[in-house]
This record gives structure tokens, sequence and C-alpha cells, in this order.
């Protein structure tokens, strides 16, 4: 019995923890140093341009902020890296079609006088799945360096504190990418 609770409470946090999981990327120039990035700043006229609210914009940019700050950097007004974003959302729709065979005792159509038959149920949810780019440019070269991107479920704007953490999530599993592995 033991077994089976514990089973069952393994399932249920497996299937929360993969819904609020962020699926994470990064692609970056091998023929750079990374080791020689030491400041960075916003490049205003790229995160000017993103499509989501300047309250989102602030709490992402306060979020790379901390991460490159904890990772050693420094803000600068001359800086070696310039730090922008993209955004992307989209719509998605699950539908779960369930079909049963079998005999029940209330249905009398179907295969036969004994009540054998065939039973359908669909369920339909839909959530919005939001991507984040986060892009590092060789301020000196104006080249892209390093992007990485994340995507995940976006959470509802009516709790602000939820929207905040899954914004400093999104950052926080994006920016651990950075710097790049260089194999």
């Amino acid at each position: 019995m033991k077994y089976l609770k514990l089973l069952s409470v393994g399932v249920v946090l497996f299937l929360v923890s993969s819904c609020a999981s962020v699926k994470v990327s990064s692609d970056y120039d091998k023929q750079k140093d990374f080791n020689q990035y030491k400041t960075f700043a916003f490049y205003k006229k790229g995160i000017d341009k993103v499509d989501i609210s300047d309250l989102d914009k602030r709490r992402i940019l306060r979020a790379v902020e901390a991460d490159l700050l904890a990772k050693g950097f420094t803000k600068s007004e001359n800086p070696d890296l310039l730090v922008n974003i993209f955004t992307k959302s989209r719509e998605k729709i699950n539908v779960y079609n369930n079909r049963y065979y079998g005999w029940y005792p209330w249905y009398y159509g179907g295969f036969g006088p004994y009540g054998f038959g065939m039973g359908a149920y669909s369920n339909v949810t839909s959530s919005t799945e939001g991507t984040l780019f986060i892009d590092l440019i060789d301020a000196k070269k104006k080249e892209l360096a390093w992007q990485g991107m994340g995507t995940g479920a976006l959470v509802s704007s009516r709790d602000i504190s939820k929207k905040e953490t899954r914004i400093k999530e999104f950052v926080t599993e994006i920016m651990a990418e950075y710097p790049p592995v260089i194999e």
C-alpha cells in the first residue's frame, strides 16, 4: 500500500514539474573568447521593439542583470557585451480523445441486447506557450556572440508574484548555458 502511495505521489510530482519546466537551448560563435567579456549594457533599440508590456520587459531585464552580476559582470557605459531580448508566444491547444468499449448494463444499443457498446469523450485544453530569446552581442564588432532560448508555459497575469517567479525561472534556466562549454 505504501508503495502505491509513493508511486502516485511520484507521478504527480513528475507531471507538475514537467509542466512547469523550461526547455532551453543555446548557440554561440566558436571563434569568440568568452573570457574577454567582463562588462555589459542593454541594447535599448532592440529591447524597445519587443512586443510585450513594459512591466514584463523590466522584469526580464532585472532578472538578466541579476544573473550577469552574479556571474561577475559589471554594468558599464562602454560595455563588452550588449544584451538584447526577443519574445514569441503561441496558443497551444491539446485535444484528448478517449474511446472505451465494454459491457454497460445501462446501455442497450450498439453490439447486442446485453448492453455491450462503445463510448467516447473528448477533452480540450488550451495554454499559452512562450519563448524568450536572450542575445549577447559583441559590442565592438556588433556581432551576435551567444544566444540562449527558453520555451515553456506562461503564467496568467493575475498573480504577479507567480509571473515574476516564472520570468526569473526562464532567465535563470537560459543563462545557466552561459558561458558556453567550448568543445
